[in-house]
Order: C-alpha cells, then structure tokens, then sequence
C-alpha cells in the first residue's frame, strides 16, 4: 500500500512538470520588448519621411533623397557586424546602454540645420546605433525567455518590429502633414530617450562572457554565427522578396488608384500578425518550425499573386492580411530557430547574423527590383517574385526542414 501511494504521488508530480510552463512575461521581457519598439518605432518613422525631407528643406534630388533614406540601412548593417561579434565580449546589457546613449545623442542632431551632406552623417550614425542597440536587445530577450517557450517569446518579442512597421509609418505621414517635420524629430527624440531610461532598469541574467583573444588575426566566421547561418539564408531570400512590399506598395497603389487602400496595408498586415502569433509561436514549440513555416510561405507566395491581381480596395487588403500570415511569421520562426540551434554563449552573434541577412534583403531588394519594375511593371515584379519565394520554400526545405524534427526536444 505504501508503494501504491509513493508511487501514484511520484506519477502526479511528474504530470503537473508536464503541464508546467515557465514563465514567460516577466519585467525584463516586457521593458526588453518595449526598448525595442521604441528604437524601431522612430527607425520606420524617419525611413518614410527622410527623403521628402531632403527634398523639401535641402531640394535634393530624388536619387539623393533615396541616399538619405537607405544610408541608415548601410550604417544598420555596420552596426550589426560589429555588435555581433562584441557582445559576447561586452554583455547584452552593456552594449545596450551604449547603443541607447548614443543613440539618444544621434537622434538630437537631428534638430540642428547641418546640410544635406551633415544629414547624411547623421543618418549613418543612426543607423549604426540602432544596429548596436537592438542586437543587445535581441541577445537580452533571447536570455530572458526560457527554452522551452523560445519560439513563443521570439514570436511576441519580434511583434516590437512589426507594430513598428505598421505604426511608424502612419505616425511619419500623420505629423509632417498636420504639423511639419520638427515633430517627426521631437516624436524620435523622445522614443530614444524612453529607450535609454528603460535600459538602466534591465536586469538580465548573468551568462559567461567570452574573453577576448590577444593578438587574433582577422577572420570573417568571427562575425557571424555558422549554426544560424543556414536559416539566416533563407531570411535573406524571404527579405528580398518582401522589400518589394516596404519600398514599393505605395506608389504601386497609387498607380492603381487604391491609395485609400494603401493608406491602411501595414495596419491590416501588422494586425494580422498580432492576431497570429499567439497561435503559430507555442505550435512551433511543440511541433517544430516545419508545421508553420511551409504553410506561412505559400500564404506569403499566395498574398503576392493576390496584390499582382488586385483591382480593388479591399482584394489589396486581403493580400496584407496573406502577408502578415506569411512573411510576418516566417521572420520570427527564423529567428527563433536561429537562436535555438546556437550555444547560448553565441546568441547574440546568431541574433546579429540573422538580421544581417535581414538587412541584407531588405536593402539590395530595391536597389535590384528598381530595375526590374520598368520592364515588367509593378504586377510583374509581384508575380516574378512568387518564384523567388518557391525557390526560397525549396532552400529551407534542403537547409532546414529535413533536420528540424530533431530540434523539437532539444
């Protein structure tokens, strides 16, 4: 009888461990989450406004005033490479801190009358910071969130940037048309600073950091992260293809006459992201990546066949809705299976390496497709691209998906 009851008391703990679900929404992940949307926020705010601020205070040229919107890209991209290989050596919190300060320093030169070529600087400089500052807070969340909720926490955590993306924008184009561009400014410099005094209060658990070799030569596998590379890959393929969306839609519209439409994309692919996630994150914890990737890029390949069709209002939306499904939830399974396949030690070089490839796409898609929209127009580019993302479905599946099921109990 004894043996019944230690046995049956042993069973019952074993099924509450079961059930158990560490905890995910604790103060760090919160004001982590928060850090990030606030940086992000005033990063979208400033892309879509930029040029026509070059053009409108400095009669900048339209190539120019595209200078000025994408050199934050370039600076991005250099502060990422940087800030991935340094914060194993500095710490997440560190590497927050200075990037935050600076950051807040930056987005204050704005208000100064330094010229076109001074607003350049300014431009690159921001950009580097905000690559420094939001590799630290991709690193922080990837410690805060416990492992077992990975794909969960990335999911929630990456929302910072697609709210950014849907909001940033209709907040630019909101205040330089009712109040002018100085808003823009002020509105920037306050979510840096809102960014930097949330960072002081961050406490993120202590992880062993790696100390630094003397006299090491260079080598480029130092700046990136080869276990997060094959997926990172495919960010890069899925990027490319959605910068078609970022630097195109809205003149798209316009040509189509559905500009009421396009005022409301992002805002409809951002609230279907949102309404999302709460399902696709925990079914990639306890399924694996497979069940919600191949699904999320047909919708992804299915919404751009969608918006190459659209003739009206809300068919353009209902292809938002079809992206927001797909590529809204392809970037944050890639990023949370990047994470999950590197040493935790690395993770703040596989959050690098995996916006690296992010950026990467996002900024070598316009520079590319710009050349492409005059010979098969905006419906053309939309419908070649469909083969693109196939080909990326294809690329994952040989990458990826043969050896995800193994990561599942990892």
């Amino acid at each position: 009888m004894a043996k019944f009851i230690i046995k049956s008391t042993e069973d019952n703990n074993q099924l509450s461990n079961s059930n158990y679900k560490e905890k995910l929404w604790t103060k760090d992940f919160i004001s982590t989450s928060i850090v990030n949307l606030a940086l992000t926020l005033s990063m979208y705010l400033l892309l879509v406004t930029m040029a026509i601020y070059a053009m409108n205070e400095y009669d900048a040229s339209m190539s120019m005033a595209g200078f000025v919107a994408s050199i934050f890209v370039i600076g991005a991209l250099v502060g990422r490479i940087y800030a991935g290989k340094q914060v194993a050596y500095t710490g997440g919190k560190k590497m927050l801190l200075i990037g935050a300060t600076l950051v807040f320093i930056v987005t204050f030169l704005y208000f100064l009358p330094l010229g076109l070529y001074g607003l350049i600087i300014i431009r690159f400089l921001h950009g580097v910071m905000i690559g420094v500052a939001t590799t630290a807070t991709g690193t922080i969340v990837a410690q805060v969130i416990p492992a077992s909720r990975s794909g969960e926490g990335i999911g929630y955590f990456s929302m910072s940037v697609v709210m950014a993306t849907a909001i940033g924008p209709l907040i630019g184009v909101m205040l330089i048309t009712n109040i002018g561009f100085t808003s823009v400014f002020v509105f920037s410099f306050v979510m840096s600073a809102i960014s930097l005094l949330l960072s002081l209060t961050l406490r993120p658990p202590k992880v062993t950091k790696s100390e630094k070799p003397k006299n090491a030569s260079f080598s480029l596998s130092d700046y990136y992260e080869k276990c997060a590379l094959p997926v990172s890959t495919i960010m890069f393929v899925m990027a490319f293809a959605y910068s078609s969306i970022l630097s195109f839609v809205t003149g798209y519209a316009q040509e189509i006459n559905l500009v009421q439409a396009g005022s409301l994309f992002f805002l409809v692919y951002g609230v279907t992201v949102l309404l999302s996630r709460p399902i696709t994150g925990p079914l990639m914890d306890k399924k694996g990546a497979n069940v919600v990737i191949y699904p999320a890029i047909i919708s992804f390949a299915f919404g751009m066949i969608v918006i190459s069709q659209a003739y009206a209002g809300i068919v353009l939306l209902i292809a938002a809705a079809l992206l927001g499904l797909g590529y809204g939830n392809i970037q944050s399974i890639i990023q949370a299976r990047a994470i999950k396949m590197t040493p935790r030690e690395n993770m703040g070089l596989a959050n690098s390496t995996y916006f690296i490839a992010l950026d990467l796409g996002l900024g070598l898609g316009p520079l590319l497709l710009g050349y492409l929209i005059p010979i098969s127009g905006y419906r053309g580019m939309y419908l070649l691209l469909v083969i693109v993302i196939l080909a990326g479905m294809v690329l994952y599946h040989f990458m990826h998906g043969r050896v995800d099921k193994k990561l599942i109990d990892s």
